[in-house]
């Protein structure tokens, strides 16, 4: 049964008064992602009793929902029409919120295939920096600041504004979903994926372990058989995407700090301090190691990457540092559309 409450007249009214008294204020969902980013300042606004389904038609496959309803919630009633969000969100704990996922732009293994949770985004409601509560696509801030405020949402973290509703694409299920293991070296494995993203290959997620390829395949019945019969190997527990997209296979159970690496496609294997596990195809590879942020970032950025500390407290700066023309532009940002600074201050970088 899914609870349905619009609480968006207290949450602007909380934001107004931070405004009046130059309050800061921490934004927060269900807290699952909290260990992410720099730690949270300022009196908290809490999310989750604006809830519910506001529409969902899945003749359309569209659905807009409130910031502070659970993900497993909506997950649950897009299973019920055989759809699903595309860019396969991490929860990372039980009280994930539909608003925690946009503020975090976290995408799961099918990520390369289908796009990230920005891509799906297509309209929001917004209490921004200037105390109004706004409906992009409706009451639009293009004219003033000239920004697509709705996807800006995706991964700032809570830094603009407090969303209070977002509208997504949704797409149908596979008809037919097959995974695969296969033993083969990372060098090899990378080299097959560089191969396969050439052909009409249906792979939707693809992970090295270290000791073996793991693949999913996608798609109609035909075209997935051939592609499993084409790449051999044995059949593979479905289980382990989920297993991996929330962080509880074997490697992730291990005291050193956690490193999430972004990484150009079709890079070669990298000599790391640690071990890694390999996702998206290459692109996105977890790194476990004491190594320092500097050591690690410098052998990343060499390639064309970054690196993000999953591990609270482990890095000074846990998001890449900015160059500092980036971080002139996130500045201007932050100042067109929080002036007084009060969301989620210092939560991505100390200098916004």
């Amino acid at each position: 049964m899914t609870v349905s409450f619009d609480d968006s007249g207290q949450l602007l009214d909380q934001v107004n008064q931070a405004l009046a008294s130059n309050t800061p204020l921490r934004i927060q969902g269900g807290g699952s992602k909290a260990f992410l980013g720099r730690e949270g300042q300022g009196a908290l606004l809490d999310t989750r009793a604006h809830r519910g389904i506001v529409t969902y038609d899945p003749t359309e496959l569209v659905v807009s929902v409130r910031a502070g309803t659970p993900l497993a919630e909506l997950e649950a009633a897009l299973d019920e029409a055989n759809q699903m969000l595309p860019c396969e969100p991490p929860h990372l704990g039980e009280g994930a919120t539909v608003g925690g996922m946009i503020a975090s732009g976290l995408s799961g293994p099918r990520r390369p295939w289908s796009g990230s949770v920005r891509d799906f985004v297509l309209g929001s409601r917004i209490i921004t920096g200037h105390g109004k509560h706004l409906r992009f696509g409706g009451e639009v801030m293009k004219n003033v600041a000239g920004y697509d405020l709705s996807r800006l949402m995706a991964g700032s973290f809570g830094c603009l504004g407090v969303l209070t509703e977002v509208s997504l694409k949704v797409l149908p299920r596979p008809r037919l979903c097959r995974s695969l293991r296969i033993d083969m070296p990372v060098d090899l494995a990378l080299l097959k994926l560089a191969e396969w993203g050439q052909q009409p290959v249906p792979i939707t997620a693809a992970s090295h372990d270290g000791q073996a390829l793991h693949l999913r395949l996608e798609g109609g019945e035909g075209s997935v058989n051939a592609a499993c019969d084409r790449i051999g190997g044995e059949a593979l527990d479905a289980a382990y995407w989920a297993d991996l997209r929330e962080q509880r296979l074997g490697f992730f159970n291990d005291a050193r700090a956690l490193w999430r690496l972004s990484l150009p496609t079709n890079t070669a294997a990298l000599a790391l301090p640690g071990d890694q596990l390999i996702d998206w195809a290459g692109a996105q590879r977890w790194l476990k190691s004491d190594a320092d942020a500097e050591t690690i970032r410098a052998i990343v950025s060499e390639v064309g990457g970054h690196a993000t500390c999953f591990t609270a407290g482990a890095a000074v700066s846990p998001f890449q540092p900015l160059a500092e023309p980036l971080l002139r532009y996130h500045r201007q940002l932050k100042a067109a559309l929080d002036p007084q600074g009060i969301f989620n201050p210092g939560r991505l970088y100390s200098e916004v």
